[in-house]
């Protein structure tokens, strides 16, 4: 049976270890597929690489991308190159020619993932993306035909190895979070622009794919809530710990009777879920669904050879289905296209969750009283209740509070009126909190 050849975009860390792995494993995938998978081609700016452990000596080596895109004999193009300019023409370029496509960019997916996924229905051609949400973790399939026979309800993602590591760290040692940033810069966990990362916009790409494949929805980052953890302070992670909850970022969409829940946020969880225990670099996305019940996914998300696992088993399925019927292929968002149904997105406002509060007010009667009074005037009722210590300096006192699930717009309200108090002498400090029954 004829080889199938690839032709990979970008060289650099999941790229490389990508080469490696279909050179090291070529007997194993093959005895998988049935037939040869063969590193064709390869593009790349850099012609200083050293190649002897990436590819064989017929392999093609070039620094034009085009050229690999157009080439007649490349029969799937691996773009590994990230971002969503060049990428995005790249792709677009290769499904004109007729060609599968697998990609590990979650950005690209995230933003123009309908354009791109049409295109290529329109082409009768697939575009495999299993390596861009949580890399290792096989989340993509189990989304897709895992459980395909399950309404899903909601799924919550540790989906960011570097936010993870850095609030790991924060509780352990008790860090300020510009130092632990630091550590995570110098560990080469954190990129020297950790903006991606730290505020969400990472988790926000990987959280919309995934609620496109639980709910048959278009991709929608645009609607995508974002809120990072640069402003977190480590006594938060400290008090919350006393309370018997741990502080993770989040990716959180959930369907409810209204709309689709889309939302990226630090999350006070219970120390007892699982989820709660997921450390360091660490990835684990947690599915709830009416038929399996909940599931836990956990393993590596980022990584040379992590990565590389997942694109490549993209291309092992891709090599199986290569001469398939288009009708019997799994679609790429999981739903018919015709039967992706374009559901709204809530605005935070008319989320549900439940919430922690800091309030630092002066230490003196009545004040609690009329924080509990503006919480009862929005319907919302307390869970726990704890008062820090009070500072002779200012005579002032840390108020913490866990409220029961109410409206997001009841709880901003509370937090606009408890801040007008005299007594109140600082912004109040909120954090929403998850308890994820499943019952």
């Amino acid at each position: 049976m004829k080889p199938i050849n690839i032709g990979i975009l970008g060289l650099g860390t999941v790229g490389g270890g990508t080469a490696k792995v279909l050179k090291r494993n070529a007997a194993e995938i093959e005895r998988r597929c049935g037939r040869q998978i063969r590193l064709f081609m390869a593009a790349d700016k850099r012609q200083d690489l050293d190649t002897a452990e990436m590819f064989l000596p017929e392999t093609v080596l070039t620094d034009d991308a085009f050229a690999v895109v157009t080439h007649p004999d490349v029969d799937i193009v691996v773009e590994l190159i990230g971002g969503s300019t060049i990428a995005k023409d790249l792709i677009l370029k290769a499904i004109e020619n007729g060609k599968h496509v697998v990609t590990a960019n979650k950005k690209l997916l995230a933003e123009y993932g309908n354009e791109i996924f049409a295109a290529a229905e329109e082409k009768d051609v697939m575009v495999m993306f299993e390596a861009a949400v949580a890399g290792g973790i096989p989340i993509i399939k189990v989304l897709r035909e895992g459980l395909s026979a399950n309404r899903i309800e909601w799924i919550a993602g540790i989906i960011n190895g570097t936010s993870n590591f850095i609030l790991s760290e924060m509780r352990e040692k008790g860090s300020p979070f510009p130092a632990v940033l630091a550590e995570a810069q110098r560990l080469g966990y954190a990129e020297a622009d950790p903006t991606f990362d730290i505020e969400g916009h990472d988790a926000g790409h990987k959280i919309t794919i995934m609620a496109s494949l639980a709910f048959g929805i278009p991709l929608s980052f645009n609607n995508c809530y974002l809120e990072g953890i640069s402003k977190l302070d480590s006594k938060d992670i400290q008090y919350a710990e006393e309370l018997g909850y741990r502080l993770k970022l989040l990716g959180i969409t959930r369907r409810t009777a209204n709309g689709i829940e889309l939302r990226v946020h630090p999350t006070l969880i219970p120390e007892k879920r699982l989820l709660a225990n997921v450390n360091g670099v660490m990835n684990a996305v947690w599915v709830h669904a009416d038929t399996v019940g909940s599931t836990l996914h956990y393993g590596a998300g980022a990584g040379e050879l992590a990565t590389a696992s997942a694109v490549v088993a993209d291309i092992v399925d891709l090599s199986r289905m290569i001469t398939s019927d288009a009708t019997g292929r799994v679609p790429h968002l999981a739903f018919q296209p015709s039967k992706v149904q374009n559901l709204p997105i809530l605005p935070m406002d008319e989320i549900t969750s439940s919430y922690y509060l800091r309030v630092g007010a002066v230490d003196e009667s009545g004040v609690l009283a009329n924080i509990t009074r503006i919480l009862a005037e929005e319907g919302i009722s307390i869970e726990a209740l704890i008062q820090k210590g009070v500072w002779k300096r200012e005579d002032s006192a840390e108020i913490v509070i866990l409220t029961h699930s109410t409206r997001e717009k009841h709880i901003k309200n509370a937090i606009c009126a408890i801040e007008k108090l005299p007594q109140v002498s600082k912004p109040v400090v909120m954090i929403r909190m998850e308890s994820f029954h499943t019952n």
